[in-house]
């Protein structure tokens, strides 16, 4: 049976071998994100041989979610593993995260015995990395005009690598916009913060990448990412102070110019069901979304 714990900073090493292995596109598959976010879900980690799985305990019918396990070995064992621990929870075996190729995987192990629901809310915007960058296109039309605009009138501005110097006015920048929208009283936002937090804690240790955009030396947005998978880097967070014109199409631009143009693909991870998130992220014309689902073995014993 699996042994779940807190996910440490002391377990990096471990999981992006893992990680690594899997090479897996989807923004759950990162370890920075894994350990700023783990209060979301109360969210857990578990080490079974080369495998990395994390566990959401916090569900609204109390049936913990599985994330699909990343590493190599044998999935047959890994999931037998799972299955035994959900048995002895009394619970079914839920799996989150679940893309196409892990579809067929869990298919050929347990033909028929699982339900597999999508949940679009969760699938991640995943975009040409060129396109972002060159916002060439009839498409992007209205994004080169707010660009173009954003240089005009803010001829004072510059773009460079985020340093230790510049996180307490990241921070205070991120606390203001949670100040002004009364993020206490929304337990996402007071959660929000405290991956921010994370995220500038451990900056170095999570070999995280982060820009600034200033105008006229003051900060008007900032941005945190990281290489995810071979192909693919993420953006995490993306705070811009809207009182400049454009400056979000300003700072997504310089900051995937500047750290993912090695990459083919940007995941800028997925919009929680959220209209005006939604209307943003498709804005940029994805190239494609990875589509995720969520797997239920009702009677998890015939993994056994």
């Amino acid at each position: 049976m699996l042994q779940f714990r807190v996910l440490r900073l002391s377990d990096r090493d471990w999981v992006q071998k893992a990680l690594k292995a899997s090479d897996f596109r989807g923004c759950e598959y990162s370890f920075a994100n894994n350990l700023a976010w783990r209060r979301a879900g109360d969210s857990q980690a578990a080490r079974y041989e080369d495998f990395y799985i994390s566990v959401s305990f916090d569900t609204e019918d109390d049936v913990p979610s599985f994330s699909f396990p990343a590493g190599k070995g044998d999935y047959r064992a890994v999931l037998r593993e799972m299955a035994e621990t959900a048995i002895h929870w009394g619970k079914p075996l839920r799996i989150y995260g679940v893309t196409e190729p892990g579809l067929l995987l869990l298919s050929e192990i347990a033909p028929g015995g699982f339900t597999a629901v999508p949940y679009p809310d969760g699938f991640d915007y995943i975009y040409e990395t060129r396109n972002l960058i060159e916002l060439a296109g009839k498409k992007y039309h209205k994004k080169r005009n707010h660009l173009m605009r954003f240089r005009r009138e803010y001829e004072n501005y510059c773009f460079s690598e985020m340093t230790a110097d510049d996180f307490d006015e990241c921070i205070a920048m991120a606390a203001r916009f949670y100040n002004e929208k009364h993020g206490y009283t929304d337990s996402s936002s007071v959660i929000e913060q405290y991956a921010i937090h994370t995220y500038f804690s451990h900056f170095e240790e999570l070999e995280l990448c982060g820009g600034v955009l200033r105008v006229d030396g003051k900060l008007a947005g900032f941005s945190i990412g990281e290489p995810l998978c071979s192909d693919t880097f993420v953006t995490h967070i993306e705070k811009a102070d809207i009182a400049y014109h454009g400056v979000y199409t300003a700072l997504t631009q310089a900051f995937t110019e500047h750290f993912a143009g090695d990459f083919r693909y940007i995941n800028r991870e997925e919009d929680l069901g959220l209209e005006g998130l939604r209307k943003a992220k498709q804005s940029y014309y994805p190239v494609m979304m990875l589509e995720k689902y969520r797997c239920e073995f009702a009677h998890p014993e015939i993994l056994l």
